[in-house]
């Protein structure tokens, strides 16, 4: 069993190079949290789902807005609120995640894919 979830990219001030007010930081990762929650429930995931193992490998892929030069831990750290939004849907700890990562060509506006699987 394999679920896919989209995501939007995450805002500018999630990435850890960037330097905002501590509340605009909080206020945005807030945001992306809820959103990656919605995600996740209209893939049709439930808290407690008894097809969920307790252990699973998280495949984030990215697929930035544009052509500039990032690298992959920064994509993933900005992307935390993003995974925890995921963990509160499913009602799993992201400490039993298996996370892998991996790059994709530039989509317009920026996607992050995250696709739940068994360990």
């Amino acid at each position: 069993m394999t679920v896919t979830i989209e995501l939007p990219w995450p805002p500018r001030v999630l990435f850890p190079n960037a330097r905002p007010h501590w509340a605009q930081r909080a206020l945005a990762a807030k945001q992306c949290r809820r959103t990656a929650f919605v995600q996740t429930r209209l893939a049709g995931i439930r808290k407690g789902d008894p097809d969920l193992p307790q252990s699973l490998k998280v495949t984030c892929i990215f697929s930035p807005p544009d052509n500039r030069r990032r690298d992959l831990d920064g994509m993933l750290s900005a992307s935390k609120a993003l995974i925890d939004g995921v963990s509160d849907a499913i009602g799993i700890d992201d400490s039993r995640f298996e996370i892998a990562i991996r790059r994709q060509e530039p989509v317009k506006g920026g996607l992050v894919r995250i696709e739940l699987s068994a360990a």
